[in-house]
């Protein structure tokens, strides 16, 4: 799993649907959201992606609800292992005011979004120990 914040070229200038909450709201991902994702999977990784979809996924661990929202799916080529990677992003920072990208390799145990998801929280939950 990789994380990247975004430099500020990537952010957007305007109130467009953005990030995780305002594009599960408006139900489908908005170009810029998606170009500025593309460039983050293509930074992170090293290779060329192209966006094929949008899953929505819930996560849920003792019947509560700890992650919903919008992954998109990219094909990557030029990769030597992966040949999917599923993005997204979030507010980050001080005052939520920069955009945290996480982009997740399929690579097992990632096999879908969901895993992606699930991977993602784990990770983020080691490296909070």
């Amino acid at each position: 799993m990789a994380r990247f914040v975004a430099p500020r070229r990537w952010l957007r200038a305007s109130n467009k649907a953005n990030g995780q909450l305002r594009n599960w709201l408006n139900a489908v991902a908005n170009n810029d959201y998606l170009i500025r994702l593309q460039l983050a999977v293509e930074h992170l990784h090293k290779c060329a992606a192209k966006h094929t979809a949008t899953v929505p996924v819930t996560e849920v661990f003792q019947g509560r609800t700890i992650w919903q929202g919008p992954v998109e799916v990219f094909t990557i080529t030029g990769h030597p292992k992966a040949k999917r990677c599923y993005a997204w992003s979030h507010a980050d920072g001080k005052d939520d005011s920069d955009e945290r990208f996480v982009a997740v390799l399929e690579i097992p145990p990632v096999s879908s979004p969901e895993t992606a998801v699930k991977v993602a929280i784990a990770a983020e939950l080691k490296g909070k120990k």
